[in-house]
């Protein structure tokens, strides 16, 4: 029975396109990721084979082979913008009813210490990041569009669950 599980989140992994910018540009430790990706994984309530019918494409707006090298170099921009749109995301209450609260909590605090990184790096480095905002908001209101649309259903958290926990693991 494990295999068919390992089988479908294999197949939901594998349904969209890919997520990154190909590398770790952020600054953050990769550590920090699979640590965030891990409460994901945790967080699951129900079997991804149960929601296959609910995959959808949420269109992720680039690919490695699309960035200049200008927007390269704002990877921490990048990934600031995408934890935080996942903060927001799962800081909800719609979100409270869906999860398990106590991880829940593990995965929020472990995103807003993240965070905190990545701003100490952008302030650092003194970048703005005008275009990824507007990229990374367009995607993440998909997302919501699509939650509010299956009415905040456990195979819609669970197929948004498995994409981000997707984004997070090629960062």
């Amino acid at each position: 029975m494990a295999q068919v599980y390992l089988l479908v989140a294999g197949v939901m992994l594998c349904s969209t396109p890919a997520c990154s910018l190909g590398q770790n540009l952020s600054g953050i430790p990769s550590q920090e990721n699979r640590e965030i990706s891990t409460y994901l994984w945790w967080m699951k309530r129900i079997p991804s084979q149960l929601c296959l019918k609910e995959r959808t494409d949420f269109k992720f707006p680039w690919k490695r082979d699309n960035n200049t090298p200008i927007q390269m170099t704002q990877g921490t921009c990048y990934h600031h913008l995408i934890l935080q749109q996942i903060s927001n995301l799962f800081n909800t209450e719609e979100s409270r009813a869906a999860w398990n609260n106590t991880l829940l909590d593990q995965l929020l605090s472990r995103l807003h210490h993240s965070l905190e990184q990545l701003w100490k790096q952008m302030d650092k480095d003194n970048l703005a990041c005008p275009y990824w905002e507007t990229v990374v908001r367009k995607y993440f209101q998909g997302i919501h569009r699509y939650l509010k649309g299956k009415e905040y259903s456990l195979c819609a958290w669970e197929v948004v669950r498995v994409k981000i926990g997707e984004c997070l693991s090629l960062m």
